[in-house]
């Protein structure tokens, strides 16, 4: 006889656990159904994992750096392979709070391969073949995506590698290429370039960072090619020729010139690819998109009656805090609540290169696009006493306010630490503030944030410190 649930939740990533914790607070009977780890690639071998990777390699370039600091420090060695082991020893710890968390919610477990194989039925086979079959009134899709591949550039975990086999690589790149300056291209080409490798970033857009406000494109490209990476834009690859001992790569730059360049790895980072096969959902007639994401109205609910979708098998932005807050409004709508829709438009992006990138909201660009006028503020780090101090005087903040009625419409960071401080304008948007209430903020000096004020009054002509 099939187990019964008021919810199953399929996948256990950031948005999947996050959703089954909640439902199990508001008195639902809740299972989570995972096929490898719990935490799911986020937290395994995502979000989480790469942090730890950066945070070494920023510490080695700190260490590297000693004398700028008044300090001496001799025969500093990176040990990859200790890298990866603490890396991975983060990761390991989380699992298993998440496991933890699962019992404290009595929340049940089910690891194998889950399927919806009828309305309200799903089956799931373990690792040794077994199946078993849940009856749900409800179950959320939370199966996320996995590494999009280039048809001329397959990975092989050996020279040519996505983001999973860059977290744990068998040997240091002397020479990486790396496709795609989205988020996950950006920081693997930050943390192997500060490890010691000789990076080429490609790009086939116009600038770095697409996503991100133009100025904040411009000045990472001036940075990172000060750190000594190789940066092409409005550039493309034709072909990888893989070998045992490197790659060789057919390069097109941005003025149609052809050229071919050897290096030891490739990392391909060109986006991601939902996991809808073997779910059982085009069976179910779940509605997609015409790249297969599942389409959802604003509470997370697709077509189909009780059967709900969030994180990256859904609409962008593809990010684990997105996911957990859809995870959030789905579980709380199934349990009868109101909940409000989430705006797109507050949801903060962060990449953990150095320097650090945070926006959130409209860039300049796409404000005046939306039909805005516009009265933007940017203030740089080297104005602020906090980065001079911390010796990080790189950076800079901008603002983008509706010049009628004072609301902010975006904010675009980049410079240490801004992915710790973006979370200030999210909630100045949230809670839908006006110039007048950020000019109005004390901020605490000295501290690197007090350059948030700064862009503001910029705004408005009142900058204090330039």
């Amino acid at each position: 006889m099939a187990d019964t649930y008021d919810l199953v939740v399929l996948g256990s990533g950031p948005g999947g656990y996050v959703a089954a914790i909640r439902a199990a607070q508001l008195g639902l009977k809740t299972a989570i159904v995972e096929r490898e780890l719990l935490g799911g690639i986020c937290l395994n071998w995502g979000c989480i994992p790469t942090k730890a990777l950066l945070r070494s390699a920023e510490v080695y370039h700190l260490m590297s750096h000693a004398g700028d600091y008044g300090l001496t420090a001799q025969g500093i060695t990176a040990d990859l392979d200790a890298v990866v082991k603490r890396s991975r020893g983060v990761a390991k710890q989380l699992n298993q709070g998440v496991t933890h968390l699962m019992k404290k919610n009595k929340i049940a477990v089910h690891m194998g391969e889950g399927k919806l194989t009828g309305k309200g039925k799903l089956t799931v086979t373990d690792k040794d073949g077994k199946a078993s079959e849940l009856s749900y009134k409800n179950v959320i899709v939370a199966t996320g995506a996995r590494a999009r591949e280039l048809p001329f550039a397959k990975s092989d975990g050996e020279r040519v590698w996505t983001y999973r086999h860059a977290m744990t690589p068998k040997e240091m790149p002397k020479k990486l290429l790396v496709i795609g300056s989205g988020a996950i291209g950006i920081e693997f080409a930050s943390f192997y370039n500060d490890m010691g490798a000789d990076v080429t970033v490609v790009e086939m857009l116009d600038r770095l960072v697409p996503v991100e406000d133009v100025d904040v494109s411009a000045h990472l490209e001036k940075a990172l090619k000060k750190q000594g990476m190789t940066i092409m834009t409005s550039a493309s690859i034709s072909a990888l020729d893989v070998k045992s001992g490197g790659v060789t790569a057919r390069l097109k730059d941005k003025a149609g010139k052809e050229t071919t360049a050897e290096f030891s790895h490739v990392i391909v980072a060109v986006g991601i690819v939902p996991n809808t096969e073997n779910v059982g959902l085009k069976e179910l007639g779940v509605e997609m998109d015409e790249r297969g994401f599942l389409k959802t109205d604003a509470m997370c609910r697709t077509n189909v009656e009780g059967v709900w979708a969030i994180g990256d098998i859904t609409a962008p932005p593809w990010l684990a805090h997105k996911a957990s807050h859809e995870g959030v409004i789905a579980a709380e709508a199934i349990a009868g609540g109101h909940p409000h829709a989430m705006d797109p438009r507050n949801i903060p992006g962060c990449t953990y290169c150095r320097p650090q990138i945070a926006s959130v909201g409209l860039t300049e660009a796409k404000a005046k696009e939306a039909g805005y006028e516009v009265k933007v503020g940017n203030f740089p780090f080297i104005g602020n006493g906090k980065a001079i101090a911390l010796g990080e005087p790189e950076g800079f903040v901008k603002t983008v306010f509706d010049a009628k009625t004072g609301e902010l419409l975006g904010a675009h960071m980049i410079g240490a630490e801004v992915t710790e401080m973006i979370q200030g304008y999210t909630i100045g948007k949230t809670l839908e503030t006006t110039e007048a209430e950020l000019m109005e903020t004390v901020f605490p000096h000295p501290t690197i944030s007090e350059t948030m004020h700064e862009a503001v009054l910029g705004a408005y002509g009142k900058a204090l410190h330039i």
